[in-house]
């Protein structure tokens, strides 16, 4: 009996190749999400990222044989990260950089009903531009608490309508499409990178750019204090611990001074006080001296 062979086509042999070709000759291999995103917004990103990334959207299968050919150990661990709707991009950048490019390429999207809240998705206070109408029964039985300002309904307070990992219900999209309310982002999601050059695996390699710089600046501004705070001397610190000392000297000058003019009054006290003695004591000699010429003078009479 003889065993059958299967048969794969050259398509896919060829498609296998490249696939093994690119991770070979790239440094960065990235696996990336592309859940929820259409043809058209696909399209628009692959082509911002030309001349930065190739993007492929293999079949599991032939990206796991391409891994598997690699003869790499550690390359191949990626597999253990490649799920459903997924993309590979194969780059000569550094794989935090080119995570941080997809994130930057994210767009803002309205909700759908049915959609899972990534997280808790509030609707803020103040003006909007619906009119009273259906509109105030829509956010009344949300719990949002309005008022009416010149004729357009103004929310008073913030709310929570919708909490992290709950399903978002007809009800909610529509108040939050009228609101013009976008709270989720569409893009390439970064997954997990490989660097060849490195030999590393990179897991959970989201890059909040704008959020790291500002708490590095958050982090700096916190050791800064604390280390003029300490006078520790330092290129950074040496300004604001000579600033500091001057505004100490300043503030013991102004101290001493208070203290030698307080020193000062109370010397000017006592000696107010000893010539008041004194005068006291005058007056009351001159008293009795005057008292004693009077009685003289009524004897002699």
């Amino acid at each position: 009996m003889t065993k059958k062979i299967a048969h794969v086509s050259k398509r896919k042999i060829k498609t296998v190749s490249e696939l093994a070709e690119l991770i070979k000759n790239k440094r960065t291999i990235l696996i990336a999400s592309i859940k929820n995103i259409r043809a058209s917004q696909y399209q628009e990103i692959a082509k911002k990222l030309r001349g930065r990334a190739i993007v492929k959207v293999p079949k599991k299968n032939m990206i796991f044989k391409a891994l598997d050919s690699s003869g790499n150990e550690s390359v191949k661990k990626l597999k253990d990260h490649i799920k459903e709707s997924y993309a590979v991009l194969f780059s000569d950048i550094d794989s935090f950089e080119l995570a941080a490019e997809l994130i930057s390429k994210k767009t803002l999207t309205k909700a759908k009903t049915g959609q899972e809240a990534t997280e808790d998705i509030e609707i803020s206070a103040g003006p909007t531009d619906l009119v009273p109408g259906p509109a105030i029964s829509e956010l009344g039985a949300l719990g949002i608490q309005i008022q009416i300002d010149k004729g357009k309904i103004n929310i008073k307070e913030p709310k929570v309508i919708v909490k992290k990992g709950e399903k978002i219900s007809q009800a909610t999209a529509d108040v939050m499409n009228k609101l013009d309310i976008k709270p989720f982002s569409i893009g390439f999601m970064p997954v997990v990178a490989f660097d060849t050059k490195e030999g590393k695996i990179y897991i959970d390699i989201n890059v909040d750019k704008e959020g790291i710089v500002k708490e590095l600046k958050n982090l700096f501004s916190k050791a800064l204090a604390f280390a003029v705070e300490i006078a520790y001397a330092s290129p950074e610190t040496i300004g604001f611990l000579i600033q500091k000392a001057g505004r100490q000297e300043k503030a013991l000058e102004k101290f001493v001074g208070k203290k030698i003019t307080e020193k000062e009054n109370n010397v000017n006290d006592k000696n107010n006080a000893a010539d008041s003695n004194v005068n006291s004591s005058e007056n009351v000699t001159n008293q009795a001296g005057n008292s004693q010429e009077v009685n003289i003078q009524e004897n002699q009479k």
